[in-house]
């Protein structure tokens, strides 16, 4: 078994910085930059799903910058004249928190919920803290910052790196990467109280074996009967990762099942993006190694009576075609499904959009929408892409942009 486990805070600072020269090709897709991260308190290095309330503006973070260095929470607002850009929270990297990966959450009332790496006042883990959850309140007078979790580096996990999802209960999900008893990382839960406290729940510690181990960077997908799928990167029967469900069972627990056990090479494996689920209740992710040519994949779980069956879509072949995905992906009216991938794609192997076409049987076909030329434009998507309520696609860099500290990009297919 190969030791393939991948630390998200050395990919962020690892790419591959050799790549052939690619011939310059059109494409039907445009990728238009709709604000440049200028680094310093504007914040820099935005590895960050994004999320749209009803009005069009569009949320997220960046891991760092801002007044202290150590990462904001940031708002895009449509105008007459072009988007403006707002933080509305910088951490300190103390109390507070700091690093905040993968974005934010929008509840029914407008509050943003998220995670930070490090900080808080709960232990002492690599770094400075253990980790935080957080919530920004949204009011007449502007944002206030509260920390409704301090991860203690103990048995519910440290490190927090992934966005948070809410059933209908109103009841919080995440993971860890790192921690628990088993040092795997942890599922858990936050129930909100009357009194406006949350309490704790742990929902499953992760062993490494069979069950996998290291939470994904993606979202939970909750279903319409409130059942919670995700993926874990490394550990199931071969060492590949896994997929799994969670079914509440009564009020105060859950039965994990583990719906795949990635094989790798050449079927998909190590999982880091989150989930999609279409009409019919089928699956579909990322992987960032393993397929046919061990640089990521595109698979889907379909369900098949009591079991289910995974199908490689598509397997990623470097170069032009793009590499090493990470991200969710995200389905348009028509039935196509659009992601992106961490590298390849033109000569700065700054990654690429890519859309996957039904046709019949079941099968699907890849082709490159865009490809990420870098600085002064968009490069290395960590993440996938949103769309809002009149079909618009929009998505962040970690790169790019004017100074290449990161951009947020319009994505017209």
């Amino acid at each position: 078994m190969r030791n393939r486990k991948f630390d998200l805070s050395e990919k962020i600072l690892l790419v591959l910085s050799t790549i052939l020269l690619l011939a310059s090709v059109s494409f039907a897709g445009t990728a238009n930059v709709l604000y440049s991260f200028g680094g310093d308190e504007d914040g820099e290095y935005v590895d960050s799903d994004l999320v749209v309330d009803n009005a069009g503006n569009i949320y997220g973070t960046s891991v760092q910058g801002g007044t202290f260095g150590t990462g904001t929470v940031w708002e895009l607002s449509p105008t007459a004249s072009g988007w403006v850009h707002t933080v509305l929270y910088g951490f300190t990297g103390g109390a507070d928190g700091g690093q905040p990966y993968k974005g934010v959450t929008l509840d029914a009332e407008g509050n943003l919920y998220g995670t930070a790496v490090v900080g808080g006042s709960g232990g002492f883990c690599a770094e400075d803290g253990c980790g935080v959850v957080y919530k920004l309140t949204h009011s007449s007078g502007g944002w206030t910052q509260s920390v409704i979790y301090n991860f203690t580096g103990g048995n519910d996990g440290y490190g927090p790196g992934s966005g948070v999802a809410f059933d209908r209960h109103g009841n919080m999900y995440g993971t860890t990467p790192v921690g628990g008893a088993k040092g795997y990382g942890t599922i858990w839960q936050l129930r909100p109280q009357a009194n406006g406290t949350w309490q704790f729940r742990l929902v499953h510690t992760f062993t490494g074996g069979a069950d996998g181990g290291t939470g994904s960077a993606g979202r939970f997908l909750i279903d319409k009967a409130g059942n919670l799928y995700n993926v874990a990167t490394v550990g199931g029967t071969y060492g590949s990762g896994t997929a799994y469900e969670l079914t509440p069972t009564s009020a105060n627990s859950w039965r994990f099942t583990v719906l795949y056990a990635f094989k790798g090479q050449p079927d998909a494996g190590f999982p880091y993006g989150g989930l999609a689920i279409d009409a019919r209740g089928n699956l579909y992710g990322t992987t960032y190694y393993d397929g046919a040519n061990d640089l990521g994949s595109v698979y889907r779980l379909a369900r098949q009576g009591n079991s289910w069956k995974e199908t490689v879509l598509y397997s990623f072949r470097g170069g032009s075609d793009g590499s090493s995905s990470i991200s969710n992906l995200v389905f348009d009216t028509a039935g196509n499904m659009y992601g992106t991938t961490s590298e390849g794609g033109a000569a700065c192997s700054c990654g690429v959009i890519f859309k996957m076409t039904p046709g019949a049987n079941g099968k699907w076909t890849e082709s490159v929408a865009y490809r990420f030329p870098g600085q002064p434009d968009p490069g290395f998507a960590y993440n996938g892409m949103v769309v809002d309520a009149k079909g618009n696609f929009y998505g962040a860099t970690v790169h790019g942009g004017t100074g290449d500290d990161g951009a947020v990009y319009q994505f017209t297919p």
